[in-house]
């Protein structure tokens, strides 16, 4: 918490707006963990490939689970594929993301802070729910870019997921929602580039 205030103030120093210096945070964390996020999507993308031959396979082994697993998992060892390779640069957010909640939780400097607009204090909710929602929609259009793998049902339980997080994170700090729509729009757009270089 303590190190992303002092990296805010600094950005603060030069745009005066601790909206604009949230944005410029992202920004400087998805270029940190660009390699990551790059080698995730690619793991993604090769899997995407295999999964004519997984859903062969779970037809094949439908009754024998085990087998199921033991074979997909040979699949990926001579595919070179990472199952997890998409999980790692959402894991390592997880502290920058809880770091800034506690930020706008505790620090004087973002009493009050406004934004743009209808935002006012970003150490509060949106008001209007704006946030929350594009933060859902923007979740939901990042999650459609994904290519679905593993399990059907799996797959149905993914797609509810922004709205379940729209509605916990509603009442959660502008500052917060900020950082996480601006995560998300910055992840479309790497999706999307990404997507057309291995299409």
């Amino acid at each position: 918490s303590i190190i992303l205030l002092h990296i805010l103030e600094f950005f603060y120093a030069f745009v005066h707006n601790y909206g604009v210096a949230i944005i410029l945070l992202v920004l400087a964390i998805r270029i940190v963990f660009y390699p990551l996020t790059y080698s995730g999507f690619k793991s993604m993308k090769q899997m995407q490939k295999l999964t004519p031959k997984i859903n062969e396979m779970r037809e094949k082994y439908k009754d024998n689970k085990a087998e199921l697993n033991r074979k997909i998992m040979e699949l990926y060892k001579e595919s070179r594929v990472n199952p997890f390779g998409g999980c790692l640069p959402m894991i390592l957010q997880i502290p920058v993301f809880y770091g800034l909640y506690e930020a706008l939780l505790i620090s004087i400097q973002l009493r009050n802070a406004p934004f743009i607009f209808w935002i006012h204090n970003l150490s509060v909710q949106d008001p209007y729910y704006i946030l929350p929602i594009l933060m859902g929609i923007t979740m939901l259009i990042s999650q459609k870019m994904n290519p679905m793998i593993g399990d059907p049902t799996q797959a149905k339980i993914m797609l509810i997921l922004p709205i379940v997080f729209t509605f916990i994170f509603i009442h959660f700090p502008a500052g917060l929602l900020l950082y996480w729509t601006v995560n998300n729009i910055l992840t479309i757009v790497q999706q999307y580039i990404i997507n057309k270089k291995f299409a």
